[in-house]
């Protein structure tokens, strides 16, 4: 699976971008999907997650953007989503897309694949 992230950009605080990533492949929805976050001099951090059925959605956020961050998916697009609203300057970094064939979880350890990563930077 190859994944490209787009989306990213400037945006002042309070502010929503929607980030996207495009999945190659036939094989998308054998896969759960996670945007993780990675800003200058910290460690990559786990965004939010989406589970791979289509017929139950199942979701998890981290704690800091619960209420603003929505993640979704169309399946048959092979592109998985992130709705970010309320922007805060601590939320700027790098936002990385993944897809964990082994279950949807919190760790960079459990993601198989990456998309290249898309910067978004938020002004105060």
């Amino acid at each position: 699976v190859q994944l490209q992230a787009c989306g990213g950009g400037l945006v002042q605080a309070g502010g929503s971008l929607r980030l996207s990533c495009a999945a190659s492949g036939r094989t998308f929805n054998s896969y759960d999907m996670g945007w993780f976050r990675q800003a200058p001099g910290k460690e990559r951090e786990f965004v939010a997650g989406i589970r791979r059925s289509v017929y139950i959605r199942v979701t998890d956020y981290a704690d800091f953007v619960k209420g603003r961050f929505t993640i979704s998916r169309d399946n048959a697009k092979n592109t998985v989503y992130l709705q970010m609203n309320s922007l805060k300057p601590e939320d700027t970094a790098v936002y990385y897309c993944a897809a964990s064939g082994s279950g949807l979880g919190r760790r960079v350890s459990e993601y198989d694949y990456w998309g290249q990563g898309t910067q978004v930077t938020v002004s105060s």
